[in-house]
């Protein structure tokens, strides 16, 4: 059985695509590798790695294929703010095209990567957990991309394609392709790196997060059941709900005798995301718990910087917006100069 993994190298698709492997699958991996090839070195001999973007996807790609899991496109508010437009392209009209080209293939089974970020209604709004059936009202860029294709596949679904939607937490841990730019992994860097944690609006915001590996693990699940049970359907995918400055104190345990931390509480807009969702429907209809905890993940990640592993925290890879925004630097500055050499 082949998948194929969209976006396969990237943080979540370049542990995703292990966890498949290591569970006997086929993968063939679609991704333009805008940070390069360097997060499937260790399994490159292993996978189909099709270089390719998502918006120009060709029919061909789903040759032998059985099942999608769609990671592929713009993954944060910064990067969608930066190209609206791009994000809209690349998040929702690609996910259509991509969802109709598996119905013409006949490609039931179709997992989508969307965000928990569509429930945000602002720090001052009722605090309430929020389920897959609570209404939603996105503003944010990339919450709006998301939210627009989850109704595209929903409108798109019958007895021929079944689609998986799986609104994820925050996601944190390692990965071959880090970043830095997601919450807990930004206060695991700051802790090593200056060992102050700076906690904003008091740090009474909610998030709902989830470690990279139980997201994989989450996909080989919904690959795995009963597509009566799965197909139509959406699901929360989250560890447990944290606010930030609960998580910044957890953040500050996992680190003990690796590194002293201090927090630094600061007051004033009360302008920040804040939601907390439930998770009934997935441990229910699938029995799947998340099980890494945000302690042992940080742990985890502090230990790999201590051995030297993706410390470079300069490193603009680590950070989506600041490696797109050096690609587009680049990429003018080579239309205008031309040829290098």
């Amino acid at each position: 059985m082949m998948i194929l993994v969209t976006g396969g190298a990237g943080y979540i698709g370049a542990v995703t695509v292990r966890a498949l492997l290591d569970k006997g699958f086929a993968v063939r991996v679609l991704d333009k590798l805008l940070y390069g090839e360097a997060p499937l070195d260790e399994v490159r001999n292993q996978v189909d790695l099709v270089q390719g973007d998502i918006c120009t996807v060709d029919d061909a790609i789903l040759d032998d294929i059985s099942a999608v899991v769609h990671l592929a496109g713009l993954s944060n508010d910064p990067t969608a703010e930066f190209n609206p437009e791009a994000n809209r392209r690349m998040n929702s009209l690609a996910t259509r095209s991509l969802a109709e080209a598996c119905k013409r293939k006949g490609i039931r089974r179709f997992i989508f990567s969307s965000s928990c970020s569509i429930y945000d209604r602002g720090l001052m709004a009722e605090d309430v957990i929020q389920d897959e059936n609570s209404p939603v009202q996105p503003m944010a860029a990339y919450a709006l991309s998301k939210f627009a294709a989850e109704q595209a596949l929903l409108e798109l679904t019958d007895d021929h394609f079944q689609p998986t939607i799986l609104r994820q937490g925050t996601v944190y841990g390692w990965s071959p392709r880090m970043r830095y730019d997601l919450v807990v992994n930004t206060f695991v860097k700051s802790a090593y790196e200056t060992g102050r944690l700076a906690v904003h609006c008091g740090g009474e915001m909610w998030r709902p997060l989830v470690d990279v590996t139980d997201v994989a693990n989450c996909y080989l699940a919904c690959l795995e059941a009963d597509l009566k049970l799965v197909g139509g359907q959406i699901f929360n995918v989250s560890h447990k709900n944290f606010r930030i400055l609960e998580l910044a104190h957890w953040v500050k345990k996992a680190l003990d005798g690796l590194r002293d931390v201090e927090i630094d509480v600061q007051y004033g807009s009360q302008q920040a995301r804040s939601y907390r969702v439930g998770t009934r429907k997935i441990e229910t209809v699938l029995g799947f718990r998340p099980v890494v905890t945000m302690e042992e993940s940080a742990r985890n990640m502090a230990q790999k910087i201590k051995a030297g592993i993706t410390a470079d925290f300069n490193n603009p890879r680590y950070y989506n917006i600041r490696w797109l925004e050096l690609l587009v630097e680049i990429q003018d500055h080579l239309r205008r100069i031309g040829s290098i050499f």
